[in-house]
């Protein structure tokens, strides 16, 4: 047997790596067959830096995950010490005092009632626990009601890629192909305003859609085990702003109807909308409440799954009477994980960053809407630090760019001659940089944004 290959004594020039990332690296959500490879290296607070040297405002918060920007001194000390202790324990029978504080803080922040936390390590498999953890407690609780076996989501809803997952997602260019391997959830239309009549207004947008949801409701009585929605914003979905109450509506129909609540808070939360979570902002308390991007900052893979003290209990008894939430990921609960989320917590009380991150986000919101008139902006959707800009052919229909003409990546990749880092939703350019991006730089993504808009779509 031929001895393992030793370590390259001497740094890989930048063609080279270049070239080993087209040709063994299999990237997420991307047509390898275009792909360009933009190698980074490091981070400094908002800014990324490449392998040149090129410096580039985070616009997309490392996939929205990144909260107190890169190469941040007290969570890579908190890392570091922790790494001088263990780096990982299992979480399957054994415990770490690390994730035991860490599961203790997200109960004293989270919605009251949440009380149980359970890990896994991202926001696909926070969702799924959730998912599974509904099925199942209603075959178990007492009394039982086994005809619970489905669930109901938003149109164009993103839950993650998982099988499971795709079931009650709603985005078809992402999990159509999939439909054959999985269930078909209840699908309700978003009642994002975007979606609705032109004039229509949000009030109104909103007691349709809950309407409709509680016609749902009573024709599949007995039936539905939850309700799984992102609150307030549909993020992958294209930036889908929901109108203001329906979160609250949703909440009193399920009461009314005993349907538990999951909402997934793995994009919105930690200060995304400019709360904590998004579901403070109509003082929602849900049965399950999923976390995962900004859970670490961005450091590290880690998710939670919070619930109740009655979901809780009817998973409880002796091990023969197979009660056992039968589920588990090997890095559930990891201690270097745990360890970066509770200095990350820390930092979110002792920089008041709820409060300080107010000017940057009055400066993007200000900003985007100077591109209204844009003849070639269909739509600005703002909430918290999250601005939306939607593309479109003609904005009198407004006509939609062809899909194949991938306007809003062209756009994107036209930013990055400004120096700036942007990922769309299709034809949607999105800005979504770290929580705590300042008002300049909050000034050069948007002027990067319409830089890259002019130049892909003319105006």
């Amino acid at each position: 047997m031929p001895a393992p290959a030793s370590a390259p004594e001497t740094a890989v020039d930048t063609a080279t790596l270049a070239a080993w990332d087209r040709t063994h690296v299999w990237h997420a959500f991307t047509q390898m067959a275009e792909y360009e490879p933009l190698l980074i290296e490091r981070g400094e607070g908002a800014a990324l830096f490449d392998t040149e040297g090129n410096r580039y405002l985070d616009g997309s918060a490392s996939m929205w995950c990144n909260v107190h920007g890169h190469h941040h001194p007290r969570l890579d000390r908190a890392a570091r010490e922790q790494l001088a202790k263990v780096a990982h324990t299992t979480n399957l029978g054994l415990s770490n005092p690390v994730t035991v504080q860490l599961a203790k803080r997200l109960t004293e922040i989270a919605p009251a009632g949440l009380e149980k936390v359970f890990f896994s390590d991202d926001g696909a498999t926070a969702i799924e626990v959730a998912l599974k953890m509904a099925f199942q407690f209603w075959r178990q609780t007492l009394p039982a009601e086994p005809g619970r076996q489905r669930f109901l989501s938003i149109g164009e809803a993103y839950h993650g890629d998982t099988l499971g997952t795709i079931g009650v997602g709603g985005v078809a260019r992402f999990g159509s192909i999939f439909g054959s391997l999985t269930y078909d959830a209840i699908r309700v239309p978003s009642p994002a305003l975007c979606r609705q009549p032109k004039g229509t207004p949000p009030d109104k947008a909103c007691q349709t859609a809950l309407a409709e949801v509680a016609a749902v409701f009573r024709q599949h009585k007995g039936e539905i085990a939850a309700v799984v929605m992102e609150p307030i914003v549909q993020a992958a979905g294209g930036i889908l702003v929901h109108p203001p109450g329906f979160l609250r509506g949703m909440r009193e129909l399920t009461h009314e109807h005993d349907i538990l609540l999951i909402l997934d808070e793995v994009a919105m939360g930690f200060g995304r909308t400019g709360t904590l979570f998004a579901c403070e902002q109509e003082d929602v308390a849900p049965d399950f409440l999923c976390l995962a991007k900004g859970l670490t900052a961005g450091y590290l893979p880690m998710a939670a799954t919070l619930t109740t003290e009655r979901v809780w209990n009817a998973f409880l008894g002796t091990h023969a009477q197979r009660r056992t939430f039968f589920h588990g990921h090997t890095y559930g609960g990891n201690p270097l994980a745990a360890a970066v989320a509770l200095e990350s917590l820390a930092i979110f009380a002792d920089e008041h960053l709820l409060d300080s991150m107010q000017p940057s986000i009055e400066r993007l919101h200000e900003r985007v809407a100077a591109l209204a008139d844009h003849p070639h902006v269909g739509d600005i959707r703002t909430c918290g630090m999250i601005a939306a800009i939607e593309l479109v052919a003609d904005r009198t229909g407004p006509t939609p760019y062809d899909a194949s003409e991938a306007r809003g990546m062209q756009a994107c990749l036209a930013a990055r001659k400004h120096g700036v880092l942007l990922r769309p939703l299709g034809d949607v350019v999105v800005i979504m940089p770290p929580l705590c991006v300042s008002p300049a730089e909050i000034d050069q993504l948007c002027d990067a944004a319409a830089a890259g808009i002019s130049e892909v779509c003319g105006g």
